[in-house]
């Protein structure tokens, strides 16, 4: 299991996940809503709605889930989803700033977090800032 916002796909994003899906052999991503990823990343944000990102996911072929998270969800919200779909792993990125949250999630269904190095490619806030200058 993921869980990320996945606006503007890039190199670094098809990397981690298919990174993570060569750690076991289903591979679901929790996707953030649209007003989750606006509070997150910035009031220009998302560049492409919910339903469109879940559709460029979904595409994949190492992706073969994509739950959409509603807007607001707390963090009892997000136990809950995990303890529903019982992850043996969840896959973050190194440095996620929310690790420690993760890392209960995970005990809490006896899952095991792994952390994916991240690769040096321009993020989506920066490769979205670069459209802009166009």
């Amino acid at each position: 299991m993921v869980g990320g916002c996945f606006d503007i796909l890039h190199f670094g994003h098809i990397s981690f996940l298919k990174k993570a899906k060569s750690l076991g052999n289903y591979l679901v991503v929790a996707l953030e809503s649209d007003k989750n990823v606006k509070r997150l990343k910035g009031t220009d944000r998302p560049i492409h709605s919910q339903s469109q990102r879940h559709e460029i996911l979904i595409s994949l072929e190492f992706v073969d889930e994509v739950i959409n998270l509603p807007d607001n969800m707390s963090d009892t919200d997000y136990l809950e989803l995990v303890k529903n779909i019982r992850p043996a792993i969840i896959a973050v990125t190194q440095g996620d700033p929310i690790l420690a949250k993760k890392q209960k999630q995970a005990k809490a269904v006896r899952a095991k977090v792994v952390e994916i190095a991240n690769i040096k490619v321009p993020s989506t806030s920066k490769i979205a800032k670069l459209l802009k200058l166009e």
